[in-house]
């Protein structure tokens, strides 16, 4: 079934027909665009989600839980889908609506070509109607005129008073007219033969061709739509592999997520490595109240059954605040050997410290490496280039390097220091009853100063190390009475140094702090000549200490810069 023949007479409905199509084509076209457009907002919203939760973070601040470790390959998994719908909108742009407008466009021009031959051939045709129509008008009023002369030729015949001059005139003039009537017949006779052809091949040969030419156009536009929905669909279709991929790796991130491992991270990154606090033990604030008999209660001698104070469990409102498990945080500065933090703490930092610096060594080794054999080669082929010229940079080589070594010494100094501390923290817990034992070769100057006049002085036994007469005697020292006030700041005091304990020092007036011998303390106030030096503990407790008692080394950063021994 063609257009030709079935629709020979309906020119101007297949004129609007195609111009149908063609605007259905691009509204299809326009639908496409709009959907890429959703497409790629979708994309660029998706990449906007991801960069908001997954910021730039140092290396320090890299998640090791895994939850986070599992959301954040989920955030990449999600960054390849938004690729995918990137993709999606690229390849309908290219393969879908850049081919639907340009083909939108080759229509247009066809099917205007096929229109101006239709209205070409239908002018013709009515300009053959119009040669005909004008040649039958002629010729019949050829007729007509002819008629009027036989009428008026037979009249004059029959009148008996006409002039022969005049009736030979009406018969010249009826053979005019007879003649011109039939040349007017032939002309039209022949054009009407032209018209009925140019007819027959309008509709039959010319219509039917471009009408034809219309049908295949208009067919060749519906399979063009058939084409683009597959396509569309099958730019849907080739991301769905990798979109599976990405939904798997979401689902395996989720898999991944162990609440064990977190927990353990947890412990390994909060662990403070001290003990819990010991028993406080009841202190009896009425012993020195005076009982009588009307009390009807039972009088407890002076000193049976009462538990002094004990001045070693006075602490300071910096070592209270470690006793709750939601107490108030003191504040610590960031100081250069991690001291601030809990021994476990320091130990972890340390150590990521120390692989730090072993790295940049070792690059630093394979600089001077190869700055040395780039040095050889030049001292054996001088064309090659100056080996003088490498010197300066090995130097600057071999100083960083030493640089690195002194650091890392340094470092590992202070992780022995605190893997000692670790190894023997169980055996420093504060307790009521603790006896203070002597090692063997040294004894403890105890009892330097008590509130008990009574308490016996004891010295310390003759050092061989002459480096104790220079030392200021605690025992001549000024006693400081209260520290409390000393202590009241929440903010700890920056440390500037440490020391080690030479004895053991029970520290039983308040402000001052219990140590025992080969303790190591932080300093964070000097001697101000009163022959005290205020230290703290890795616990937090700080207190006041007698300066001969301890081996100072200050750092090299902080004031004084000095190492008293």
């Amino acid at each position: 079934m063609t257009w030709g023949t079935e629709l020979w007479d309906q020119f101007e409905n297949l004129d609007k027909h195609t111009q149908w199509g063609i605007d259905f084509l691009e509204r299809y076209a326009k639908f496409v665009k709009e959907r890429l457009e959703i497409e790629q907002t979708y994309a660029k919203q998706l990449r906007n989600l991801v960069k908001k939760y997954c910021p730039k973070r140092s290396k320090d601040d890299e998640p090791r839980f895994s939850s986070c470790m599992s959301f954040y390959s989920i955030l990449n998994e999600l960054n390849d889908y938004a690729g995918q719908r990137e993709v999606v909108a690229e390849e309908m742009g290219h393969n879908v609506y850049g081919e639907l407008m340009r083909y939108s466009q080759d229509l247009k021009s066809e099917r205007k070509h096929h229109l101006q031959e239709g209205r070409k051939a239908q002018q013709y045709l009515d300009q053959c109607w119009k040669h005909m129509d004008n040649s039958k008008k002629k010729f019949e009023r050829e007729c007509k005129e002819a008629e009027k002369s036989q009428i008026s030729y037979d009249r004059l015949d029959n009148d008996i008073n006409a002039t022969k001059s005049e009736v030979e005139k009406a018969k010249s003039q009826l053979y005019l007219r007879t003649h011109s009537a039939d040349e007017s017949k032939n002309e039209y006779a022949a054009q009407l033969q032209n018209f009925n052809g140019e007819q027959w091949k309008h509709f039959n040969v010319a219509i039917p061709q471009i009408f034809k030419n219309l049908q295949d156009m208009d067919e060749r536009r519906t399979v063009k739509l058939g084409e683009t929905y597959q396509s569309f669909a099958e730019v849907e279709r080739r991301v769905v592999p990798i979109i599976s991929k990405c939904l798997e790796g979401m689902v395996t991130a989720a898999k991944a997520v162990d609440q064990r491992k977190d927990s353990a991270i947890v412990v390994e990154s909060f662990k403070s490595g001290f003990e819990p606090p010991g028993d406080f033990p009841f202190e009896d604030y009425s012993q020195n109240l005076s009982r009588t008999g009307s009390d009807n209660t039972i009088s407890t001698p002076k000193n049976e059954g009462v538990v002094k104070p004990d001045p070693k469990h006075s602490i300071s409102k910096a070592a209270k605040n470690k006793l709750w498990l939601f107490g108030k945080k003191p504040k610590a500065p960031s100081l250069e050997d991690f001291s601030h933090l809990p021994p476990e703490q320091r130990r972890k930092r340390l150590q990521a410290r120390i692989d730090e610096l072993s790295k940049e060594l070792q690059k630093e080794v394979d600089q001077r490496d190869a700055l040395n054999k780039m040095k050889d080669v030049y001292e054996k082929n001088p064309q090659m280039g100056d080996p003088q010229s490498l010197q300066p940079k090995i130097s600057e080589t071999m100083c960083n390097m030493e640089k690195l070594r002194s650091e890392i010494h340094k470092n590992e100094s202070w992780l022995s220091e605190v893997e000692g501390k670790v190894s023997t923290r169980g055996d420093r817990r504060p307790s009521a009853d603790v006896n203070h034992h002597t090692p063997h070769g040294r004894e403890s100057p105890e009892g330097s100063y008590t509130d008990d006049p009574s308490q016996e002085h004891r010295s310390p036994p003759h050092q061989p190390d002459p480096r104790q007469a220079h030392q200021p005697d605690p025992r001549q020292a000024h006693q400081p009475d209260e520290f409390d006030d000393e202590f009241d700041n929440d903010d700890p005091l920056p440390v500037l140094g440490h020391c080690k304990a030479l004895y053991s020092f029970d520290g039983q007036n308040e402000g001052t702090l219990l140590m025992k011998e080969d303790d190591v303390l932080y300093i964070i106030e000097e001697d101000k000549g009163d022959g005290w030096t205020r230290a703290r503990k890795q616990s937090g407790e700080e207190g006041y200490v007698p300066t001969s008692y301890v081996e100072i080394a200050m750092e090299k950063n902080s004031k004084g810069a000095v190492t008293y021994i």
